[in-house]
């Protein structure tokens, strides 16, 4: 069965400025723009977040789409990167298909990779979620602006 060309919500280390966009997305994208996905609740995880499907939440991310000839192969990247195997319980996450708002207000249906049904378990009960939703800066390499050059 073949999966539908959706765009990808991503919102920790595929986001503009995190350490995998350049490798996974640079060059591969017509367009990204701004996202929310709503009923999900972000976590700190370690070195990377996890979306959780929670009622009462909002994750903040960027809507990625592929350009036709590069989606094929990224899906199966990212569905590696993201440690993710349909009907594997050991996956980290899952990828599921779900409505996203633009900047607009407008929604599109896009993939997301969710916290696997054992891992979200654990955060629900031992994790630290995310109060406004966004991935913490720290993760996203912000280039320094130039320095003056010093007078003898």
């Amino acid at each position: 069965m073949t999966s539908p060309a959706l765009p990808f919500f991503v919102y920790g280390t595929l986001r503009p400025g995190a350490r995998h966009h350049d490798r996974y997305l640079r060059g591969r994208t017509t367009a990204t723009e701004p996202g929310r996905l709503t009923g999900a609740v972000l976590y700190d995880g370690p070195g990377y977040p996890y979306a959780v499907a929670e009622p009462a939440g909002v994750v903040h991310g960027d809507l990625v789409t592929a350009r036709p000839e590069d989606y094929r192969r990224l899906l199966v990247e990212l569905d590696r990167l993201e440690e993710y195997v349909p009907g594997d319980p050991r996956s980290l996450y899952e990828r599921v298909d779900r409505d996203v708002l633009r900047g607009d207000g407008s929604t599109v249906r896009a993939w997301v990779y969710l916290a696997a049904p054992a891992v979200a378990a654990r955060l629900r009960n031992h994790g630290r979620p995310i109060a406004d939703g966004a991935w913490p800066a720290r993760d996203v390499r912000v280039p320094r602006a130039p320095r003056a050059p010093r007078r003898p």
